[in-house]
Formats: C-alpha cells, sequence, structure tokens
C-alpha cells in the first residue's frame, strides 16, 4: 500500500483558513487591553512585513511584576535591490523618531528595520510608508522576500539594468491579496472572490530569497539565495544570467538534518526570459516543498531530496525549453568598496560602513542627524547594501564637499582608518529584540572586534580583509557559514566557532570549536592568525589558510557540513 502523506503543520492550517491573510489581524489591532497580537495572527503578521516581539532585557522584570512582556513590533520594509530617494529617506527617519527604538538599521536582505514599535503605531508607520511609495508587504513570511542586487547601478549601465531587474521581479512575485492595503490603509475590500494565481491560498512553504549579483563582485552573497542570478555581460551588453539554485543559510543546533547549503549553478538563461524561470522555479518549490515539516521546509531541501536531475528534467517539462549551458564567470570578493568613487558620467558616490548597519545618534557619531542634513540637500539617492552599509550615490561634483563637510561634522567614520578585520564585519540584531536569540550578537561585535583587531595589526595584517559574521542563533541571518570566521550563539556568552569559508563567497565554513566564550574565541583565533601572517601563501586568504594549514576540513556540499569525520 502507498505510504500515507504526512499531515500539513498548524502554519500550513492557518494560511488556508486566513482570508488570503487577514485573519482577525483588524480584531487584534483593535484590541487596546494588550500590547499583542493574538497568536495565530502574529504569525500571519510576518506576510505583512512585521514580527512581533518583546524586550528580553525586560522580560523578567515585568513577568516579576506580573505585568505582560514589553511587546514591540519589528516592521521591515520591502525595497528592491535598496534603493531610496531623499524624500524617502528623509519620511523613514521621522517614523524612525515618533515611532520607533528612534533608530534605522540596515538588514543583510538590503532594505531597512524599524524596531520597537507598539501596536497602536502599526498602522500609522504603515501609512507613512505608503506616503513615500513604500511598503513591507512580503518583506516577511513564505512568500518571496527582498530581491537583493548589487548596490550601485550609476557604475555602469549594467548595474542599473540589475537595479531595474530587482524592481521587476519583486513587482512580479508580490502577493496578490488585498490583504495590506484593507488593513493597514484602509482600503477597501473587493466584492468579487480573490486569487492567488501563482501562490495559492497557502502561499510557499517557507521564505524564498533571490539576489542578483555582477562579476567579479559577489557583495550580495549570491550563493546563499534560494535563487542567484549571476549577471553576464559582453562589454556594456547584458546577455543573460547564470540560474544558481538552492542556497540557504539557516539550520538547527543539534539537528544533522538540517544544515546551510550553497546554490548549484544549473544552467545559463537570456533575459527575455527570465521572468518565466523564475515564475517556474517558485512555483517548484510550492508544488513539492515539505509542508510537514518547517525545518525541512526550504528549497535546498527540496533539491537534496529529490536531485538536481530531477529539478532541471521538471524545470524544463514546465517551461518547455532547456538551460542553455551556463557560462563562463569570476568571483574574487565579497563585501564592499568604501570611500569616494567617480563614474564615466562624472558623478561620485561615497560607501560609508555602518557597524552592524545600525544607524541611531550616539555621543561618538551622529548617524542619524548627519544623514538627515545630507538628505535635504542630496540630489542622488542613497542605496543600501547587504552588507548592512550605505551608499550616498549620485552626487554632483559641486554637492561633494558639502556632503563630505556634514559627514564630517557629524563624526561619520571613514573606513579607510579601520582594518580589514572591522570593515568586513557583519552581525545579526540578536539580544534584546529577537526572539530566538540565543546569545549577543550585534551589541557583543564590537567587544569582539576591539579584542581581535589589536591582534590582526600586530600581525602585520592591518589591510588584509577577511569576512567576520556573528549571529545569535543558528538561524543565519548574519550568513554566519560564509564566514572565514563565523561565530554562531549556542547559548548566553557562548558560541560555535566556525573557520574555512571562501573568501569569494563560494565555500561554506565548518566547526572548529564548540560552545566558546569569549576567551575561548579569543584564545583560538589569536595562534592561527599569528601564523597565517607568518605562513600565508601569496595571495592566501584566512578561509584558505584555515583548510590548508589542517584546521578545518573544506566542506563540498551543505550534507557535509556537519561530518565530524570530514
Amino acid at each position: 500500500m502507498p505510504s500515507k502523506p504526512a499531515p500539513l503543520s498548524e502554519d500550513e492550517a492557518l494560511k488556508e483558513s486566513s482570508d488570503y491573510l487577514r485573519g482577525t489581524i483588524a480584531q487584534s489591532l483593535a484590541d487596546a487591553a494588550t500590547g499583542a497580537m493574538a497568536p495565530q495572527d502574529a504569525k500571519l503578521l510576518k506576510f505583512h512585513g512585521s514580527y512581533q516581539q518583546d524586550d528580553r532585557d525586560l522580560r523578567n522584570e515585568r513577568q516579576r511584576q506580573k505585568l505582560e512582556p514589553a511587546y514591540g513590533y519589528l516592521i521591515r520594509l520591502r525595497i528592491p535591490g535598496g534603493v531610496l530617494s531623499p524624500q524617502q529617506w528623509l519620511q523613514l527617519d521621522e517614523l524612525a523618531h515618533r515611532y520607533a527604538a528612534p533608530s534605522l538599521r540596515i538588514t543583510t536582505r538590503q532594505t531597512f528595520q524599524f524596531h520597537g514599535v507598539r501596536k497602536r503605531h502599526l498602522k500609522a508607520v504603515m501609512a507613512g510608508l505608503d506616503r513615500v511609495l513604500l511598503d513591507s508587504i512580503a518583506a516577511c513570511g513564505d512568500v518571496n522576500r527582498n530581491v537583493v542586487a548589487h548596490n550601485n547601478p550609476y557604475l555602469s549601465p549594467l548595474h542599473q539594468q540589475l537595479h531595474g531587474w530587482s524592481r521587476c521581479l519583486s513587482e512580479h512575485l508580490l502577493p496578490k491579496t488585498r490583504a495590506y492595503q484593507e488593513i493597514w490603509l484602509d482600503g477597501e475590500k473587493l466584492a468579487k472572490p480573490e486569487e492567488e494565481p501563482l501562490y495559492g491560498k497557502t502561499y510557499l512553504p517557507r521564505k524564498f530569497k533571490i539576489g542578483l549579483a555582477l562579476p567579479p563582485d559577489n557583495d550580495i552573497d549570491v550563493f546563499a539565495q534560494d535563487l542567484g542570478l549571476i549577471a553576464i555581460a559582453e562589454g556594456s551588453e547584458l546577455q543573460g544570467f547564470n540560474v544558481a539554485v538552492g542556497g540557504g543559510m539557516g539550520m538547527t543546533h543539534g539537528d544533522p538534518a538540517t544544515y546551510p547549503r550553497l546554490a548549484d549553478v544549473v544552467g545559463f538563461c537570456p533575459p527575455q526570459r527570465l521572468l518565466a524561470l523564475v515564475e517556474t522555479v517558485l512555483a517548484i518549490q510550492r508544488d513539492f516543498g515539505d509542508r510537514s515539516n518547517r525545518k525541512h521546509a526550504r528549497f535546498k531541501y527540496t533539491l537534496d531530496d529529490r536531485g538536481l536531475d530531477w529539478f532541471k528534467a521538471e524545470l524544463q517539462t514546465r517551461l518547455g525549453w532547456p538551460l542553455e549551458p551556463a557560462r563562463p564567470f569570476r568571483f574574487e570578493r565579497v563585501g564592499d568598496r568604501y570611500g569616494w568613487m567617480r563614474d564615466p558620467s562624472g558623478l561620485w558616490h561615497t560607501t560609508l560602513a555602518v557597524p552592524s548597519g545600525r544607524l541611531r545618534d550616539t555621543e561618538q557619531t551622529a548617524w542619524l542627524s548627519g544623514l538627515r542634513e545630507i538628505a535635504r540637500i542630496h540630489e542622488g539617492d542613497f542605496r543600501l547594501t547587504a552588507n548592512q552599509n550605505l551608499v550616498i550615490a549620485g552626487i554632483d561634483a559641486a554637492n561633494k564637499p558639502r556632503i563630505q563637510a556634514l559627514l564630517d561634522r557629524h563624526r561619520i567614520p571613514d573606513p579607510a582608518q579601520w582594518s580589514g578585520l572591522r570593515r568586513q564585519a557583519i552581525s545579526c540584531v540578536a539580544l534584546p529584540t529577537c526572539g530566538l536569540a540565543m546569545a549577543e550578537s550585534e551589541r557583543w561585535l564590537p567587544t569582539l572586534l576591539d579584542r581581535l583587531e589589536p591582534l590582526w595589526r600586530q600581525a602585520g595584517l592591518g589591510e588584509e580583509a577577511v569576512n567576520l559574521r556573528v549571529t545569535g542563533c543558528p538561524n543565519g541571518c548574519g550568513r554566519p557559514y560564509l564566514g572565514e570566521i563565523g561565530l554562531v550563539g549556542k547559548s548566553p556568552g557562548r558560541y560555535n566557532l566556525y573557520l574555512g569559508a571562501g573568501f569569494d563567497g563560494g565555500r561554506l565554513n565548518k566547526l572548529y570549536r564548540e560552545s566558546q566564550s569569549e576567551d575561548e574565541i579569543v584564545a583560538a583565533l589569536a595562534p592561527i592568525i599569528e601564523r597565517y601572517a607568518r605562513e600565508r601563501q601569496a595571495g592566501e586568504r584566512f578561509g584558505d589558510f584555515a583548510i590548508r594549514a589542517g584546521y578545518v576540513a573544506a566542506v563540498g556540499a551543505g550534507r557535509e557540513f556537519h561530518d565530524r569525520t570530514a
């Protein structure tokens, strides 16, 4: 007898009965007796770009006082390619000051998050976004999320085309439900029955991420995407995209059936066929992804369970045409290029290094105040990067001295003064707001850098770039498994230490030490850094050295990530 299909997860039943993501969100918003949403509405809220959280620094004290948690909400924006006008920037700045931390945080998906928004202010923030043609639709949830792309389209016509594609794909793959407009913008509900022609009533089994990269820069970590599109060009002419499928960073501690995975390149697609390709890949995951076990529901597991040959055959059957053979390409680096650059048209651009992507005013640096003044005189735009940094782009030569003066006046740091270790560092938010965090990340990174940076400089490696990634849990928001040095929270004050990722983003790292304290991490890395400085070969990167020197084995595929014998 054929085996019975696995039962659907609770989340699948919730989506099925949600009336296309409406649920009872409107009723939960109207309940002034609590700062929380009803549990099922809190889950549906993710599809609208928001997470219910609480301040974990206050949790125990509020529990002792028999008060409910200090609920606040994360709101994540949908900003394809990370591009904002000065007018949009000023509106986000105002919303942050009126309703959030106040701060703006650049995420590794090339967008902004507000933190600490109260339930009673959610509609005001959503309406404020809408006034400047922004939204948070599908920034979270089991749908295609914010589409990331190489961060500076002004550098060449190719960059401009990539940004255009990021917007096109994002709009094309948006859910069609009017729930967002009805709930947050007081829009009228349509009289006719609603449909989701691509997603269906239950949407995708899990989140789906798309990114566009332009060699030789892999500044979006294209192999970490469910669907990575690698631009292939001849001169300034875009020929199409190599297609990479099945990337994803998340895993669960102690569960070897979960693991990070890098995307596999499966062929080449010309531009005129790209929309059909992307929609079809999404549909395959919709139809075959695991809907009974959410830990096994990402596209990477669908591919590993069924095989790449199966996927390519299914893709060709649905499309009616095969992918062309992949074309040659080469990535040389991840990360961003800092400082001032001038493009062929004479416009200037400057890339600022933003620690952990957090923009706030402090005694050391007046980020928000400085950028607010710049936005008032800037005639170009602002561009967020997938490495949590910021580009002020399209600056006229006459305006360049004024913008530099404002950067200086507000003490915006010059990344040229930083070590290569600090310039490449990335962290997730973690405590106190993330409910999944097992350890500190953003708040701990400066302390860790203050201890590691002297070792890096003393070894004579000051300008040498190395990818350092820190996250508070194993879900991988900061892409820690692509860090040449990766630290993943295991419990309060303790982290798993990973080594050996590729500097170009093309190889995962591997566990070196488990459940380490800060002192143990520094003690473990100190002799490796010293030896790397002394024994490295010409052009050899830190991750490559960690493998050649025998500290860890190279990871060829996601399923090898947990192999202790390799």
